[in-house]
């Protein structure tokens, strides 16, 4: 345990100062690029804060959609806050575009609009990890949804208040080490939250977690980059701004891939067992519907199975409805183990399977039954189990579904009365050889 233990730290350690190594790179190039003279380009960080406006948009409707799929919390959060951070960012844009003007009341009010934006995120990213963690059931989520975005904008004003100075378009101090101080407020914030979203995305171990704590991360290195700028759209200005650019692409496309995957996962559930994860009745009867289709096309014959679990109600009177409910697992189990990747097994009624066998015949469905009994025989888990199976051949000839299900239904109850005048006759068998010694 104490090894297990010291291997986990020492991992914890070797991440933390990975992470720490990162930052300290993204630092040191931000500082490498003071020295490089760039040509402000206010247009095109117009466009760039419309672009991030839109793709903040466009992830505010996807976690929005996923909050209500899920129930995630941070999700809500997150969708309501950027809806209010992409309105900032087009707003901030236009700043931007003034540049071409050489006013200068926007080259005063250029740095604010990105530092208040900034400022405006990193709080909306621990707000949502307050708001998850001291209200983890929502009766009245607009509400909490509404106070929680009026907190960030209230911080926001009563952090730039309490500051009483704004970040200039010129550093006042160009050679020192940190020239714009102000970034690293920010940063702070952005810090704390990275390390709530770590430990979420631990817990979670989803897509969605993983691209918001890469997000922090990114728009906390570019924080620390933003510092080391001396004059407004200077390198390390762009640098940062590039850095914010692919925290909100990485934002978006992690939310859109963990959407497709959630969505998956319901499709996937509204069309099985939730019990033994096969098929269920619905499935079924698309199956059959598409295999109809197919053999009226093609002429090629596809074969039914039917199988029902005997003395299901004995097995749960006499060990309870968990082993009959992992009894019929363990059928559901053997059915999925033998079947072929184009066969379909699916849980028909309460202790009834179907067995679909595309493309098979009459000694094909025989051959597949024997097998499922053999191995049901062969179980060795307690208690033994034994099935009815009743086999039926679609052939296309003017039949039809219902007729191919009735067959099948009717030679599985044959072979039930078969088994239990079998059982019968063995019992009273077994009676007379005792009568006799």
């Amino acid at each position: 345990m104490n090894d297990v233990s010291f291997i986990f730290e020492r991992r914890q350690l070797q991440r933390v100062l990975l992470h720490a190594a990162g930052f300290l790179l993204i630092f040191l190039a931000a500082n490498w690029l003071r020295e490089i003279s760039l040509r402000p380009n206010p247009i095109l960080q117009g466009y760039l804060q419309i672009t991030t406006g839109i793709f903040a948009f466009v992830f505010a409707a996807v976690a929005l959609v996923r909050f209500q799929g899920t129930q995630d919390r941070i999700s809500l959060i997150l969708g309501s806050g950027f809806l209010l951070s992409g309105a900032t960012l087009i707003a901030s844009s236009i700043v931007f575009f003034q540049l071409i003007h050489e006013s200068q009341i926007w080259f005063l009010w250029a740095p604010v609009a990105w530092w208040i934006s900034r400022l405006l995120l990193a709080l909306l990213f621990a707000m949502a990890l307050l708001v998850e963690h001291f209200r983890p059931r929502s009766r009245h989520p607009k509400m909490e949804i509404a106070g929680g975005l009026f907190a960030v904008l209230a911080l926001t004003y009563l952090i730039t208040a309490a500051l009483r100075k704004l970040p200039p378009d010129v550093s006042h101090q160009p050679e020192a080490m940190i020239p714009n101080p102000l970034q690293l407020v920010p940063a702070v914030i952005f810090l704390i939250a990275l390390f709530g979203y770590r430990r979420r995305k631990y817990l979670q171990n989803s897509g969605f977690d993983k691209s918001v704590y890469l997000a922090v991360w990114l728009n906390l290195a570019a924080q620390l980059a933003a510092c080391q700028s001396v004059r407004l759209l200077d390198g390390p200005f762009v640098f940062a701004q590039s850095m914010n650019v692919m925290s909100y692409a990485i934002l978006l496309g992690g939310s859109l891939i963990d959407s497709a995957k959630v969505f998956e996962q319901v499709r996937h559930l509204a069309a099985s067992d939730p019990l033994t994860g096969l098929a269920n009745y619905r499935k079924l009867l698309d199956v059959l519907d598409t295999e109809t289709e197919r053999t009226l096309r093609t002429g090629r014959p596809f074969a039914v199975l039917l199988l029902d679990l005997d003395g299901l109600k004995k097995i749960n009177d006499s060990y309870g409805h968990l082993v009959g409910s992992r009894a019929l697992c363990r059928v559901a189990d053997i059915l999925r183990f033998h079947c072929r990747a184009i066969d379909t097994a699916a849980r028909y009624g309460g202790d009834e399977f179907a067995l679909i066998l595309p493309e098979a015949r009459e000694e094909e469905a025989e051959r597949v039954a024997t097998r499922i009994r053999e191995t049901l025989a062969a179980d060795q888990e307690h208690p033994p189990l034994s099935a009815s199976i009743g086999a039926s051949v679609f052939h296309g000839e003017g039949e039809r579904v219902e007729k191919l299900l009735k067959e099948a239904d009717q030679n599985l109850y044959i072979e039930k009365a078969r088994r239990k005048e079998s059982a019968a006759r063995s019992s009273e068998a077994s009676r007379r050889r005792l009568k006799k010694s």
